[in-house]
């Protein structure tokens, strides 16, 4: 196991006022003259591989928990932390994002990236095309330091991700980063760690496959010329006076992979899906994980049969804010949206190794009170507590040095001032690497909202290039916390801080512009279906309008 050490940022971002609701986490430590080995001395811990610690003390050297325990002796030059009052976690675990690998602008000229979502990929007449396959892509490969969800995953607690490219069937190899450091080869753990696999069919009918059963087909096939392909090679290596077979990349990396046992992650949130991904997996003779999981409550002991771990989607079925009114969902839809919460508990319950994942949440301050919703159905805290920690790490292969606060691991830390699942409860430190980074809430507006900004903007401006539009997918809390994504010629980018107060907002987000990743606030005010503001990116300031459609009628959200 390779682990990397992480260099410390030698510039203090500044905070701006008034654009972001997110907690900002600021690198403190490992500045010139603060010593690398530290003490937390007096906190409550919670090694989650063992009992919590009252009145303890945790001494780290150089990245690495040195010991753990009461009455631990602390050398003369460590830095001491007062813990007094505070409640010490392992840093928290997202086991299925792409936080991390955000967008990475191409080199000037290069032209459109494969993956960009903007771009009509080539018609695939059938599986010898290999549409949507690119397993050899690394997410290791394709880190972005820069990727503002470092920062705000970090702010939140979460010091490890399971990262890992999103875009087709085959999308990729995920890794484990570690987030902290302005390298990208700062921030991997190990890599890689598994293989996703998509069922969702990537083109429409004019290309294959067009559809879901075309997808579950064309991946069945892909297995089975991988098990061929192997075969040949040994038989070719046995004997010479066969033909020799040719080479696809395709089957080459996944072969490589499965002789090393790598870990396939199979879609599977509804029953439907979990036993198909059930099915497949023995049929394919493959070590697998299910992501999704969230109608386990009717398939924990299906699941617990086979042994296989889940990582839950803490994206809860809703209601779509911009749904028909008058549309009735089903009474199998409301089921599912009441019932989801409690699939944890049944895992639980099962015998079922489990971990949380992030799936389509874009705020990081939104995944705690997402696993509170699991406890209150039922989950046990400590459980909660291990599969945002131990277990993730268990279920990627890195328990060794990650999950817990053990003598030997990495010194992941989380600092809170009460318990983690409290609402009330701020983080108020993270250590990544043994790396301090402070947690600070910036101000923003306490007005509240004086209407609701969610649902899909057509937007309208004109650049230093030319008239463009972008479509904006927007989701307001309560608060007035605004979290989404906009989607342009230039790419897909995702809202990192917004908020709205009265009849105002401002978000912003990444996008590559002019071959730099550039963040790109938008500021103005909106009333009703209409919104009209300006844009800020790269110096330039231009006005933009926008308007939301009405809703379809007989348009239900949420159905399975």
């Amino acid at each position: 196991m390779n682990f990397h050490s992480v260099r410390e940022r030698l510039e203090l971002f500044a905070l701006v006022a008034l654009t972001t609701n997110l907690f900002v986490a600021t690198p403190l430590f490992g500045q010139a003259g603060e010593p690398r080995d530290f003490a937390i001395r007096g906190a409550k811990v919670f090694p989650v591989s063992s009992p919590p610690i009252e009145n303890a003390t945790i001494l780290v050297s150089r990245g690495i928990i040195v010991s753990v325990g009461r009455d631990i002796s602390i050398p003369p030059d460590a830095w001491v932390i007062d813990g007094k009052g505070m409640i010490v976690y392992p840093g928290l675990i997202d086991s299925l994002t792409d936080v991390g690998i955000g967008p990475i602008a191409p080199p000037a000229g290069a032209g459109p990236t494969p993956t960009d979502p903007n771009v009509r990929p080539p018609i695939s007449r059938g599986p010898e095309d290999r549409p949507a396959t690119t397993p050899w892509r690394n997410a290791a490969d394709e880190i972005n330091p820069a990727d503002p969800r470092v920062e705000s995953w970090r702010g939140a607690g979460f010091t490890t991700t399971v990262s890992s490219p999103k875009t087709g069937m085959f999308p990729g190899q995920a890794a484990v980063l570690d987030l902290a450091g302005e390298r990208a080869g700062d921030l991997v753990v190990k890599a890689p760690v598994a293989i996703p696999v998509s069922l969702t069919a990537a083109g429409g009918f004019r290309s294959f496959p067009g559809s879901q059963m075309g997808a579950i087909a064309y991946v069945r096939q892909v297995w089975l010329d991988t098990n061929w392909s192997s075969q040949a090679e040994e038989n070719y290596d046995k004997n010479r006076a066969v033909d020799r077979p040719r080479y696809d990349r395709t089957e080459a990396v996944l072969a490589a992979a499965l002789q090393k046992h790598e870990l396939v992650l199979l879609p599977g949130n509804s029953t439907l899906q979990i036993r198909r991904a059930l099915q497949l997996s023995g049929e394919w003779n493959l070590r697998t994980a299910i992501y999704g999981g969230q109608m386990s409550y009717e398939s924990a002991p299906e699941i617990a049969a086979r042994k296989i771990p889940v990582l839950v989607d803490l994206k809860w079925p809703e209601a779509e804010k911009d749904a028909d009114p008058e549309a009735t969902p089903s009474l199998r839809v409301l089921r599912f949206r009441d019932r989801a919460p409690s699939s944890p508990a049944a895992l639980e319950k099962a015998g079922v190794k489990f971990a949380f994942c992030s799936g389509a949440i874009t705020t990081p301050k939104d995944l705690l009170p997402a696993v509170k919703k699991a406890i209150d159905a039922g989950l046990p805290a400590d459980t909660a507590l291990r599969a945002l920690t131990l277990s993730p790490a268990e279920i990627f292969g890195v328990a060794d040095v990650l999950g817990s606060i053990e003598k030997g691991k990495i010194a992941n830390l989380v600092v809170t001032d009460g318990d983690l699942f409290d609402k009330k409860t701020k983080v108020k430190m993270v250590f990544v690497d043994g790396r301090k980074f402070e947690v600070r809430e910036p101000l923003r507006p306490t007005e509240p909202p004086k209407g609701d900004l969610s649902g899909k903007w057509k937007l309208a401006f004109a650049t230093p290039q030319g008239p463009e539009e972008a479509t904006a997918d927007l989701l307001m809390a309560t608060d007035g916390t605004l979290t989404g994504t906009l989607t342009s010629s230039r790419g897909v980018g995702t809202i990192f801080t917004g908020y709205v107060s009265e009849n105002n907002f401002n978000f912003t987000l990444s996008l590559p512009i002019e071959g730099n990743i550039t963040d790109v606030t938008f500021t103005g005010t909106f009333e009703g279906t209409t919104m009209k503001g300006s844009i800020s990116a790269m110096g330039y300031t231009f006005d933009f309008t926008g308007t939301k459609p009405t809703s379809a009628p007989g348009h239900a959200g949420g159905a399975l």
